[in-house]
């Protein structure tokens, strides 16, 4: 069996075209071209994009039906806020780090999408902004949706508000080409295994405690690693240095995974191993236990695919591991390199385009950030029942 990952096509020219809407489906407010292009916006966490995605019908600039409509990524940049060594970002520095950076994002993705425009001609190219409604840091959120209130305001066009989850999701199932698959969300935040069922994305099993990114995160700075370009990147290339497993507790209830008890114990032992076998030790746990909780969610599916998104989802001991156990069942693994795999702002570009074409539009007084947003919380209406 094979396994994908976005770095191979169709993704390598940034053209996805797994997806065309239902023929019984129109496009929103399509710009002069006749395409819908909506400009999504980032900011949950220490990261901060600006992405572009355009929808193209498939009987656009041609005569021949048989082309299929696509998705197309036209810009994607993104700002990172580094935190000192031993320190974690924290809400104001991330949010006032957020402010400074959103607006030459917004002119530089503008820039790097529509290159041929006159400057003051870019924002009538765009049918729609969306941005991150939830879930994340209270303060990044809203330095985020301030300025995508903004822009709607100022160039007349609709609001849309996107779970942060579900942008993952989707632009990982456009990324790689994956239909219906088991999504493994795992990020600095949240650690959840996932299923489609009846227009909602339904939580399977989860974290009880903290997020693998936040024990991962927090182990890098009792250690002493760098924050750039991530503690979880650089506890991974320590790890490929390690010889030695180290027993450390494993903890599985059910289709939950618990990751605290974890991390206290190889805080203990940080005294009396060496960094290289602790971080090779840590990895293998924590992602044995996730293996497991996906293998029993593919079971009582029925899927033989897996999609890995979130930050923790680029790191390729986690694919390799998924990789094993899913081909052993015979099935497949979808994961994305850093460009979609980390927060970005085309993820929210490409889920708050499925909202515009079924209608889901955000009104300004609903336009909240919130904190808490489950991924079961959104009807994700443009998938079949």
């Amino acid at each position: 069996m094979s396994s994908s990952t976005a770095a191979d096509a169709p993704c390598n020219a940034d053209i996805i075209q797994n997806l065309p809407l239902p023929s019984n489906v129109d496009c929103y407010t399509p710009n002069k071209y006749g395409d819908t292009v909506v400009l999504g916006m980032e900011g949950s966490a220490n990261k901060v994009g600006v992405g572009i995605v355009r929808y193209r019908p498939s009987n656009s600039d041609t005569t021949d039906t048989n082309i299929p409509a696509t998705y197309h990524i036209l810009a994607n940049p993104r700002k990172t806020y580094i935190a000192p060594t031993g320190q974690g970002f924290l809400p104001k520095e991330t949010a006032w780090h957020h402010q400074q950076h959103i607006v030459p994002l917004v002119k530089a993705a503008l820039e790097e999408a529509f290159p041929d425009e006159a400057e003051h001609e870019r924002p009538l190219l765009v049918s729609a902004i969306a941005y991150t409604k939830g879930p994340g840091m209270g303060g990044p959120l809203l330095s985020v949706a301030v300025c995508a209130r903004t822009l709607s305001l100022l160039w007349n066009v609709p609001l849309l508000g996107v779970n942060h989850c579900v942008g993952h999701i989707e632009m990982g199932r456009m990324a790689t080409g994956a239909s219906n698959p088991v999504v493994l969300y795992v990020s600095g935040g949240n650690t959840q295994v996932i299923a489609y069922s009846d227009q909602r994305y339904r939580i399977f099993g989860e974290t009880i405690d903290i997020a693998i990114g936040n024990c991962l995160d927090r182990f890098a700075r009792v250690i002493g690693l760098s924050n750039d370009p991530s503690p979880g990147y650089n506890i991974e290339q320590l790890a490929k240095q390690g010889t030695t497993y180290i027993p450390l507790p494993y903890v599985v209830k059910g289709m939950d995974v618990s990751f605290s008890g974890i991390l206290t114990q190889v805080e203990q032992l940080a005294k009396t191993h060496t960094k290289e076998d602790l971080c090779f030790s840590l990895q293998e746990t924590l992602f044995a236990m996730l293996v497991e909780t996906t293998e029993r969610a593919m079971a009582h599916t029925g899927q033989d695919q897996v999609l890995i998104v979130g930050g923790v989802g680029c790191n390729k001991r986690l694919q390799e591991m998924m990789a094993q156990m899913v081909q052993d069942r015979g099935g497949t693994v979808c994961a994305m390199d850093h460009r979609y795999c980390i927060d970005n702002g085309a993820m929210i570009a490409q889920a708050g385009i499925f909202e515009l074409q079924f209608g889901q539009t955000t009104k300004l007084q609903d336009s909240w950030c919130t904190q808490r947003f489950r991924t079961d919380q959104v009807q994700a209406i443009w998938r079949a029942p």
